[in-house]
């Protein structure tokens, strides 16, 4: 068996970098004074906060008065969702594949859904369709959680504003930060929201990116913390290690997806050999395939004839950590909703694997997975598992 953990399930959570480690212990160690008190102590918290706030800013594209902090990703999603409805009412909608974060929120509150093409993007045709003067928030997240593919928000806002000017767009980005200029790509969206622990900060810790002139309403009243959009005292060493985490994201992003990208290529070239292997979210241009629209951390298959929860049991007792889809709070492995809306039969999406690279992610890594993954889906045709 091999020794060293192979972890690819970065999409579920990344390696929590050491300069945030660095940060989350300096803080702890010398700054526990309550950011929202007036001792020197205090006042020292709440200058870390504000100067994460300027750091996360250059990352995110936006003023460092419009960061929210959070509890997390979800928290995010549904601050901006229950916020959005709270102070404008009206019709939500979301894309079909939107985590269970953005997809729950809206159908608690009636709203509607966006279907998306076989692959993966979304269908713009019916999002116009759903459009009209009730509309008051379409969600649409910027990178898919389980398959990666990058959603084109430039040409969904065109939509929004052209047909529903009141309407504001919400984008998830957490799977996104990591691999994309969120400040370029999401430019054009007026809620933005991300989670630490995907590129390497600790977790339970996030934010929501509230453009200015924006009201939502707050989910939790009390201390009046986040200009009293999110009250509660603020976790000072989490929010500055997420702030050391960005900074090294954004410094490194360039030479990390050019060096990751060449890692994904080859695993996947190598599992596109396997019979009856289905690569999500990619086209053929010229007989070769094009994954462009794929965030270069995404490695995501569907294979025939075997079933998900089989074969990452035989990866894992090689140390190779995956996944089948994104990860829900129970670890176990539901029929993807996400497969479904791209037209992915049950069965077919039973076999799905989701191999998500990271920054930490090794040639030496992806060389021990490209032996194990064919042999053991061959081994489970075989014995029918």
């Amino acid at each position: 068996m091999n020794e060293k953990i192979i972890y690819l399930d970065n999409a579920a959570s990344a390696p929590i970098r050491q300069e945030a480690i660095d940060s989350l212990i300096s803080v702890l160690e010398n700054c526990y004074g309550n950011p929202s008190g007036a001792h020197k102590m205090a006042r020292k918290a709440r200058r870390l906060i504000d100067d994460a706030r300027d750091v996360l800013s250059f990352g995110l594209g936006c003023d460092p008065k419009e960061i929210i902090f959070t509890g997390g990703g979800t928290e995010a999603d549904n601050l901006a969702i229950f916020g959005v409805h709270g102070t404008r009412g009206g019709t939500i909608i979301a894309s079909a594949t939107e985590h269970h974060a953005v997809l729950e929120p809206v159908q608690s509150l009636g709203g509607k859904l966006i279907r998306v093409s076989e692959d993966g993007s979304l269908d713009l045709g019916h999002l116009s369709s759903l459009m009209d003067e009730d509309v008051r928030l379409v969600s649409v997240g910027l990178v898919n959680g389980e398959t990666g593919v990058i959603q084109d928000l430039e040409k969904i806002a065109e939509i929004i504003k052209s047909q529903a000017p009141e309407a504001l767009l919400h984008t998830d980005a957490v799977q996104a930060f990591p691999w994309l200029d969120v400040a370029s790509s999401a430019k054009c969206a007026d809620l933005i929201s991300i989670a630490g622990h995907k590129f390497g900060a600790p977790k339970g810790v996030g934010a929501l990116v509230v453009r200015e002139g924006i009201e939502i309403s707050p989910m939790q009243l009390g201390g009046g913390q986040e200009l009293g959009i999110r009250s509660g005292t603020q976790n000072t060493a989490a929010i500055v290690a997420m702030a050391a985490a960005a900074s090294v994201t954004v410094a490194e992003r360039e030479k990390t997806v050019e060096r990751v990208a060449k890692l994904r290529d080859t695993l996947a070239d190598k599992l596109q050999e396997i019979p009856h292997s289905y690569e999500t979210g990619v086209e053929l241009e010229n007989g070769k395939v094009d994954r462009s629209n794929k965030i270069v951390g995404s490695c995501h298959f569907c294979f025939a004839g075997i079933e998900s929860e089989a074969l990452l049991f035989m990866l894992e007792q090689e140390n190779i950590l995956a996944s089948a889809a994104s990860s829900c709070s129970s670890g176990a492995q539901d029929p993807s909703h996400v497969l479904a809306a791209m037209g992915y039969s049950r069965d077919l999406a039973g076999g799905s694997l989701r191999l998500s690279l990271g920054h930490a992610t090794t040639r030496e890594e992806i060389n021990i997975a490209m032996e194990a993954v064919p042999k053991f889906i061959e081994d489970l045709r075989k014995t029918g598992s």
